[in-house]
């Protein structure tokens, strides 16, 4: 595993020598601060003899395994980050609660086409659907609503019966993108593309189409035993580089599945039972029918809702701290979500996100660091139902973003830096339109070159994690650049998303970056400087 990075780093290791002697600059806004070189080749030489990322990441997704916000696997998987941390001999190791709504995790799961021949089927229910409540076997039909006159068609005709509600799709040859890794030459366009992304197009919303929850409802009504769907198409949009908006997704058993019911209300908003299936399985049922011959499928869902306790809400942070020096009440902030969906163990969104920023916060104490600053991690929960857990956090201790009223802390937070895009190693930082850093992050990337990071420094300001949050009230917040690997095409929100698909040089990498970054931060002379905050009125300072 680590036979490239510790070559590299052994000729690294006698470049930081005779650069120690020679220090270069970094830059600053309001001064100048000079390397710890030496640190620098500690943190270095610690990862790369003496890594634990990869245990790290099997424990979390292995054996805890999926990790629904407040779930079984989710708390156990908590109380295991909370041990390490405290045996590595971090502080004020805490987990911090906020509101979610329910919690739901899957008991138990058969499918198979029992007729017109026997067929195990490949397929996972929707996060907060309710169970089958027993095993039942029933008649598979092909439904088409499109408009609410087809609410009359298929009425008293559906009781008992297991529908499916989209056509069937063609599963195309692999002819884009599966394995991304950044060329110099995107990175380089990176650098200059536009600071508004590239906008998505959206169809046009049908009038006569009846919404997704009027079609739940009626299937509800009607007394349908369960939905089975194929999922999404084919296509991934993401729009945080141009790489991604090439990706074709995979099929080929390989399964994207999500929510089917509301986290915030009971037994999942009361919905019918939702599978997703593997498209190749559910093209073959819809074929059959199209013969006009009988499918049936055998089914046994069993789930488990887990009301919220007020007084001990099932969705919480995890913090834990290395305190700083002479500057202790100013803070560096490095996070990565916990919770992942059900389908898979959650390994590369984003136990590899976790893994790798517990690493470096190991790592700097193995090497003795002594930060100026307070270095602190975050392990943020309901990341997956749009960044609860970070909104949570920045609500709480800096500021309320529908107010803009600032929390003491406010001022202190220097820089938040974010893990979620996959295993694939750091080749550069977006930059969030945080201009006044780009010297700095030079700086930092220059002794890095050699584990394969370029350096790029994106001015966009992109989009998808918890980095948001704080972006949102104008703390300086970054998403590291990664390689997506498989990520886009693969293993995202999908079945696949497990440790086999985890690369541990790639790992080890991200972990040297995230432990330098986040020491040069604590050890600046003044913290990263902001952008302009737009603020609604008056001052975003502490009161």
């Amino acid at each position: 595993m680590k036979n490239r990075l510790r070559w590299a780093g052994v000729f690294t290791l006698a470049v930081l020598i005779w650069w120690t002697a020679v220090p270069i600059v970094a830059l600053h806004a309001q001064g100048s601060d000079q390397l710890d070189y030496g640190m620098i080749s500690a943190i270095r030489q610690e990862e790369l003899n003496h890594s634990q990322v990869m245990q790290h990441v099997s424990w979390i997704a292995d054996v805890y395994g999926p990790r629904i916000t407040g779930s079984p696997g989710f708390l156990q998987a908590g109380d295991w980050a909370i041990k390490k941390l405290k045996e590595w001999g971090l502080a004020n190791v805490q987990r911090e609660y906020f509101p979610f709504g329910y919690s739901w995790s899957l008991v138990n799961f058969n499918a198979s086409m029992v007729e017109p021949q026997y067929q195990p089927l490949i397929g996972y229910p929707k996060a907060w659907t309710p169970g089958t409540g027993k095993p039942v076997t029933a008649d598979v039909v092909r439904v088409e609503i499109n408009s609410e006159a087809d609410f009359q068609k298929y009425h008293g005709k559906l009781a008992g019966k297991i529908v499916l509600p989209q056509p069937a799709r063609e599963v195309q040859l692999l002819t884009g993108i599966i394995v991304q890794r950044w060329t110099l030459d995107l990175l380089k366009e990176s650098e200059t593309t536009p600071l508004i992304g590239p906008e998505v197009q959206v169809a046009p919303i049908d009038p006569q189409q009846p919404s997704e929850t009027e079609i739940e409802q009626f299937f509800k009504n009607e007394g349908v035993v369960a939905v089975l769907d194929r999922g999404i198409d084919a296509f991934m949009v993401h729009g945080d580089n141009q790489m991604s908006w090439l990706t074709q997704r995979t099929d080929g058993g390989t399964i994207f599945v999500q929510s089917g019911g509301n986290q915030a209300l009971p037994n999942g908003g009361d919905v019918v039972p939702q599978v997703t299936l593997a498209v190749e399985q559910y093209n073959r049922m819809i074929r059959i029918l199209e013969k006009k011959i009988p499918v049936k499928v055998s089914l046994d869902i069993e789930t488990k809702f887990y009301p919220e306790d007020p007084q001990k809400p099932n969705a919480s942070n995890i913090i834990a701290e290395i305190p700083g020096g002479d500057l202790a009440d100013e803070v560096v902030m490095v996070g990565a979500h916990l919770d992942s969906w059900q389908a898979a163990t959650g390994a590369t969104d984003n136990g590899a996100g976790v893994a790798v920023m517990m690493e470096a916060m190991r790592i700097l104490k193995a090497v003795g660091a002594k930060p100026r600053r307070t270095i602190r991690l975050a392990l943020w929960s309901g990341e997956e139902e749009e960044e609860l857990g970070s909104k949570a956090y920045v609500r709480e201790h800096l500021m309320d973003p529908a107010t803009q009223s600032a929390k003491p802390d406010y001022s202190n937070i220097s820089a938040y830096y974010n893990l979620d895009n996959g295993t694939g190693r750091i080749r550069g930082i977006w930059l969030q339109e945080n201009f006044a850093d780009v010297p700095i992050f030079k700086s930092w990337f220059a002794p890095l070159a050699d584990l394969g990071v370029v350096g790029t420094i994106a001015p966009r300001s992109v989009a998808g994690s918890d980095y948001q949050s704080f972006d949102a009230v104008g703390i300086p917040s970054f998403q590291f650049m990664q390689d997506r690997l498989e990520y886009n095409s693969r293993t995202h929100h999908s079945n696949m998303d497990v440790v086999d698909n985890v690369q541990p040089e790639d790992m080890s990498q991200m972990a040297i970056v995230v432990a330098v970054f986040a020491y040069n931060t604590a050890m600046l002379s003044q913290k990263l400087p902001r952008k302009v905050f737009p603020l609604i009125g008056g001052s975003a300072s502490a009161n």
